[in-house]
């Protein structure tokens, strides 16, 4: 965060500093909200259209109404990206239920909170292509509503932490023998040249990146498939791989302190990585592979 950021509150925008939100806002009392990541390149937001569906859904899984509609959510997106000097950045969005006397059943009659800001998008250090990503293996002990994007993240947060106390850079969890997802990442699997991903329900979140990799995937000619995935089939592949909106897709090349196979990234990783590129190019000039 930088001292000039220009934020959006409850339609006004103003300067970071002076955003303030009421203690009996739910988010803060219970964090009943949800949030949206979006990453813009050349100051075009990268598969917008997925980001808003996710969005919508989540506030509809949690009964919260939607204040906006689709060119409101939109116009407010430019209008951030418009107002910062970066032509790579990523907007957060969050939208509460809003404020209430505290009490857990659903308040009538009340307005969503809703707030964004936009940051500079991270520059991923080249090392993290070229030699790959340490992690850990951890239980999946967070909630059953992992498709929401909700801002209750403390299970997220206590993974996190596990993998920074160990020294990794994340941490791929399980639900006894079943690949589910990382802290804040999506997880790949690659076996015999083809890609593998956990099924899309409840124990994971689908990230935006989950529908581009299918894709580019498809694009590449590479095998890809969705079912369950076991504990010994993560243990013993030949490439593992994570992706998010600001880690975009990085390679695994240490699991638990084991090499992931020859410890390099491997072939498949870096024919994503380039398709990747490519997409990212074509969103910037308004065009290609899927990217709005």
């Amino acid at each position: 965060m930088t001292d000039d950021q220009t934020v959006y509150l409850n339609g006004e925008f103003m300067p970071l500093a002076e955003a303030r939100v009421p203690v009996l806002d739910r988010g803060f009392i219970f964090g009943d909200g949800v949030y949206e990541v979006v990453p813009v390149y050349g100051r075009v937001p990268f598969r917008w259209t997925q980001h808003h569906a996710r969005l919508e859904r989540s506030l509809g899984k949690l009964r919260i109404d939607d204040p906006m509609d689709a060119a409101g959510w939109r116009g407010l997106v430019d209008a951030l990206i418009a107002r910062h000097p970066w032509d790579d950045q990523f907007v957060y969005i969050q939208v509460t239920r809003g404020v209430a006397k505290r009490d857990h059943a659903f308040p009538k009659g009340i307005t969503p909170t809703v707030f964004a800001m936009s940051s500079p998008l991270p520059v991923l250090p080249a090392e993290q292509i070229t030699e790959g990503l340490a992690v850990i293996t951890l239980p999946d002990e967070r909630w059953l509503h992992c498709d929401v994007k909700s801002t209750s993240l403390l299970g997220n947060v206590l993974a996190r932490q596990a993998a920074v106390d160990a020294g990794a850079a994340e941490c791929v969890m399980f639900r006894g023998d079943r690949l589910t997802e990382c802290s804040s990442s999506n997880f790949w699997v690659v076996r015999d040249g083809g890609v593998l991903a956990p099924p899309k329900d409840n124990l994971i979140l689908e990230g935006i990146r989950y529908g581009l990799m299918q894709e580019l995937c498809e694009a590449e000619g590479l095998p890809f498939s969705v079912r369950e995935i076991t504990r010994d089939e993560v243990l013993t592949a030949d490439e593992l791989m994570l992706s998010s909106a600001t880690k975009e897709v990085l390679p695994v090349t240490r699991l638990d302190g084991r090499p992931v196979g020859d410890g390099r990234p491997g072939p498949v990783f870096r024919r994503l990585h380039a398709a990747y590129q490519r997409a990212k190019a074509a969103s910037a000039a308004g065009a290609g592979l899927a990217v709005h």
